[in-house]
């Protein structure tokens, strides 16, 4: 019998962590040698245990493991693994149809998630939306509008951004490896300025906002620049939340230069912060926003949304793609946009923040080795660093990591120098759940830390 004959979802779904075997199990082993064998070496994976059903912050594993989830599929599982309206939505759509192309032949699905966002996205001016596949794909996309909206070319980034994996995203993106080394040449008019990093950086909102503007100004100048991209908090960069008055002074720029400021909300985006939207939380309004990851519920699909004279600005058959907005992701968006709204899951993300930051903090003063706690609602971090320095420790980041996977408590790294755990549980996660994967996570530091 093979691994996979063998690996059923349990019924019915685990309540609890659960460690049957060693992490990775047996079956999960046998897999992961399959995968050595078909599955090409550049596709990573942060912990070989291969799922068979996930329910309620839980993951099942192959071996019949029950692990805690605090990385949603890197913020992508905001409603959970298998939200109910989700998945309803999802079967109804697959029995009508499962493509037709929306460039061929339209359908309501595609138009009414446009509706929503254009009502939940920040303000409340006219806005048009276009649907695609990956968050890379919502950004190229974004500046492509911007460039032909403008009739500039060039794009500011910020020091510790990431926006993807194309061509044109990889340039935009800071760390070289493991995402842009041995890719290039890489697509021109990308210009990168400091952005804000408190705990390094010491500056005010304003101070780092004006330290980037004048490194724009004279080396790009205003009138050249078509937009300004900027993840709101900083994601694989290490969830870096910039100084208050930092979003609100560079939109202000844009909008006195006539450049398009773009919100990169991929992963804050869909209550993930503790609003709908990142930006909201210092009352930013973006001029194009690009969403994925959590618009639906674990589906591949992604969008660009805002002012209604951008998205026009480019003629019929510029912006498009196959399977952008596929009826059975669209589906699935409608259905994540119900659960956050019934749910209240913005709320619930408050609710994660107000349990774990202060343990965080907690267990920073009681060991030393933290140098950072940060975030906002559920998008949460730890920055390890050396005691008594801010030299950082991606090394005891590791450890820390690998003792939370052998426990059963799913945790991810970050950051451009590879020292932070982000936790990034699905908003339904239970508080008792929370609490105990928090607990792993706390025994995993102050053993690490004394190690």
């Amino acid at each position: 019998m093979t691994a996979s004959t063998t690996a059923e979802p349990q019924a019915p779904a685990p309540r609890q962590r659960r460690l049957r075997t060693e992490i990775p199990g047996p079956v999960s082993r046998e897999l992961q040698q399959r995968r050595v064998d078909a599955v090409a070496a550049g596709v990573s994976s942060v912990l070989p245990v291969y799922v068979t059903s996930a329910s309620g912050g839980l993951l099942t594993d192959a071996d019949g493991n029950v692990l805690i989830d605090f990385g949603s599929g890197i913020a992508v599982t905001n409603v959970g693994h298998s939200a109910p309206a989700v998945v309803d939505r999802v079967r109804k759509q697959a029995c009508w149809f499962t493509h037709t192309c929306f460039m061929v032949t339209p359908y309501e699905g595609y138009v009414e998630v446009c509706e929503a966002l254009a009502e939940l996205t920040p303000g409340d001016h006219a806005k048009k939306s276009v649907l695609f596949n990956s968050g890379a794909e919502a950004v190229e996309n974004a500046v492509k509008i911007a460039r032909v909206a403008t009739g500039r070319q060039a794009v500011v980034v910020f020091d510790h951004a990431y926006h993807g994996r194309t061509n044109l995203t990889m340039g935009m993106t800071a760390k070289s490896v493991p995402y842009k080394h041995g890719f290039g040449p890489f697509a021109p008019e990308v210009y990168r300025v400091p952005g804000s990093y408190p705990f390094r950086d010491g500056l005010s909102g304003p101070e780092a906002a004006a330290l980037a503007i004048d490194r724009i100004e004279k080396q790009i100048g205003g009138d050249q620049v078509a937009a300004v991209v900027l993840e709101p908090i900083q994601g694989e960069g290490g969830f870096i939340e910039p100084a208050r008055g930092f979003l609100p002074a560079i939109a202000a720029w844009c909008r006195d230069n006539g450049v398009v400021f773009v919100a990169d909300e991929v992963q804050t985006g869909f209550c993930r912060t503790g609003s709908w939207f990142a930006s909201s939380d210092e009352d930013v309004v973006p001029d194009l926003i690009a969403t994925a990851k959590g618009i639906a519920g674990g589906l591949p699909l992604s969008a660009v949304t805002g002012r209604a004279e951008l998205l026009d600005a480019v003629g019929p058959g510029g912006l498009g793609g196959t399977y952008g907005g596929n009826p059975i992701a669209c589906a699935a968006a409608l259905g994540s946009i119900e659960t956050m709204k019934t749910e209240d899951l913005a709320s619930s993300a408050k609710r994660i923040e107000g349990v774990v930051l202060p343990r965080l903090r907690a267990l920073a003063s009681e060991t030393g080795v933290i140098g950072d706690v940060r975030g906002r609602g559920a998008m949460l971090a730890a920055e390890f660093v050396k005691p008594g320095t801010t030299e950082p420790d991606a090394d005891l980041t590791k450890r820390v990591a690998a003792a939370c996977h052998r426990a059963g408590v799913v945790v991810l790294t970050c950051g451009t120098y590879g020292n932070v755990v982000r936790l990034l549980p699905p908003l339904s996660l239970s508080n008792d759940l929370l609490d105990e994967g928090l607990s792993v996570l706390e025994h995993a530091v102050r053993t690490e830390a004394r190690a």
